[in-house]
């Protein structure tokens, strides 16, 4: 699994291109394309970026749940995978990313690109930067859910 790590502001050009930054490409090391599984997250306005071999890992953990004939969780893998498409860099280390998913998330000419282990998360800088309310409700929530982990 890729890791990625680190907060890039881009900027999006007319066409719907956003530069996937270097340092993001040097964690994918060396290969012949740099595919991956773009859609609209589920719970926040941004947009998920999974490199491919993730985007199927993911798909296969969700899977095993094997409950294809239960209505609901056929409708969790709808939601769950509407409007996920695949992407791939070109060889100058663009992403196009569909005009469908860029408005979804209001993103227009400004990016933020996030790195979450095995995903970014592409976000407006408004949007971005905000999220999670003021640096005491950022405190308490970390306190509440990591307050009992032992480092």
């Amino acid at each position: 699994m890729v890791n990625f790590n680190g907060t890039y502001d881009c900027k999006v050009d007319a066409k719907g291109r956003i530069m996937f930054p270097a340092a993001f490409r040097k964690k994918m090391g060396d290969r012949e394309a740099y595919r991956f599984v773009i859609k609209k997250d589920l719970y926040v306005k941004c947009l998920e970026l999974y490199v491919l071999e993730e985007w199927e890992r993911l798909n296969e953990n969700i899977n095993k749940k094997n409950m294809y004939f239960n209505r609901e969780y056929r409708q969790l893998l709808r939601d769950f995978r509407m409007d996920a498409t695949e992407v791939e860099c070109d060889p100058t280390g663009r992403l196009l990313i569909p005009g469908r998913l860029l408005k979804q998330a209001d993103i227009a000419n400004d990016t933020v690109l996030s790195g979450h282990w095995g995903k970014v998360e592409i976000w407006t800088p408004e949007l971005y930067y905000n999220s999670g309310g003021d640096e005491e409700t950022k405190q308490n929530r970390f306190e509440s859910l990591m307050g009992d982990v032992v480092i």
